[in-house]
């Protein structure tokens, strides 16, 4: 099919169009889909420039098809008040990407008090997260989760409980033992994750798990979605084709929150995938400068940026995956959990979308990667699947 935008909106739809366009967009395997929306990323700014900065990010996700991005709290000063808020949004104006910032949960994320949940959500805060700080208290997650029911703005939480074994550095198993790295077990994922999942029920509110690793959560979301409405969950692409195997080498660029866990885990989210249970692709773009990973494995910040590869990850990754269902996972399912607009492809709606080429291969290099900071665990992979461009208040962007 062809598609004309006009005025920023889908004019027409048909087999075949011969009309006079400012731009034509004409490429082999062209695919369009609603624009891409990542729910759980950190741009550094304000605070933390070094890594990454609102522009430079953006053009991270520019480049991985995007044209929604989430922002997690984790600023200095954190986003806990209407003013971060709304700096987010005005510093993102004559961006290429939709800034959507998450206001935190507590204040300062320090887990102690609430913070300005109303005032954030009406400055534009999509949803409200301590980010990589999860919550530790089951009575103020609870008051939280109360909280937000009025005004109808999921909370996220990182299923981390903090108190289990927190010195460790990878998954608790074989190869930790082997490689003599202090581990930390699944259950410090799974016990936080059934926790919440309980106080959602409780409160009948709308919790999103996000960063999920192991079978055992795997199985807790599963039984609470029996009952829960209001539960979805989201997963990293490098998830889905990394395990504890692969952190052998002492690789850095491999630490990460929650860590890779063992093959059957891996591949247990990937049968969630399959069957439904996880409802959305994050990518953890958490970007760092080199200092903070070409140092000694203990000394190393966890993360790695993921916004220029999701896609292409999860498309290598499973590669009997329908294309239908990566793009409810990138697509619609965050449009419909965060209440975002639906960018629907139908003549007469706004033009929001990503165009793509799900089997272009392509090699992931330092220099094509537009991020500030360069801390891809796939640099030197072939991946299958590259963003072409969007379409965006009636531009078209290239990727």
């Amino acid at each position: 099919m062809d598609l004309l935008v006009h005025n920023g909106r889908i004019d027409q739809i048909a087999p075949s169009l011969s009309l006079t366009a400012d731009k034509i967009i004409e490429a082999d395997d062209l695919h369009v889909s609603p624009g891409w929306v990542d729910i759980f990323a950190h741009f550094g700014e304000p605070g933390y420039e070094e890594k990454e900065t609102i522009e430079s990010g953006s053009k991270a996700a520019l480049a991985g098809g995007y044209t929604d991005v989430f922002l997690i709290p984790n600023n200095k000063p954190v986003t806990d008040d209407k003013s971060g808020v709304e700096y987010l949004k005005q510093s993102a104006r004559n961006n290429p990407v939709q800034i959507h910032p998450i206001g935190a949960i507590t204040k300062s994320t320090e887990g102690k008090e609430l913070a300005e949940l109303y005032d954030m959500h009406r400055s534009g805060a999509v949803a409200f997260s301590d980010g990589t700080k999860s919550i530790q208290a089951a009575g103020l997650l609870l008051k939280a989760l109360q909280y937000v029911k009025a005004i109808q703005a999921p909370i996220i939480q990182l299923p981390d409980d903090r108190s289990i074994q927190p010195q460790g550095l990878m998954h608790e198993g074989i190869t930790s033992t082997q490689i003599g790295l202090p581990g930390r077990p699944d259950i410090s994922e799974s016990i936080q994750a059934n926790r919440d999942i309980v106080l959602n029920k409780y409160t009948d509110s709308n919790l999103h798990l996000t960063g999920i690793s192991s079978a055992a959560t795997v199985d807790c979301i599963r039984n609470g979605k029996k009952e829960q409405a209001g539960l979805t969950c989201s997963v990293t692409a490098h998830h889905l084709m990394f395990s504890e195997e692969d952190m052998m080498g002492y690789n850095t660029l491999l630490k990460s929150n929650p860590p890779f866990r063992t093959q059957s885990d891996r591949q247990a989210l990937i049968q969630a995938i399959h069957d439904g249970v996880i409802d959305c692709l994050a990518s953890h773009h958490f970007p760092h400068e080199p200092d903070r990973k070409v140092c000694e494995f203990e000394q190393a910040s966890n993360g790695m940026i993921g916004l220029e590869t999701t896609f292409a990850i999860a498309r290598t990754a499973i590669p009997d995956l329908p294309l239908d269902k990566i793009i409810a996972l990138m697509a619609c399912n965050p449009r419909k959990i965060f209440a975002l607009p639906n960018a629907t492809i139908a003549s007469g709606e706004i033009a929001c979308l990503t165009l793509f080429d799900p089997n272009r291969e392509w090699l992931v290099e330092e220099s094509s990667l537009r991020s500030r900071s360069k801390n891809s665990p796939v640099l030197g992979k072939v991946l299958k699947g590259k963003a072409i461009g969007t379409v965006l208040h009636g531009n078209f962007q290239t990727a």
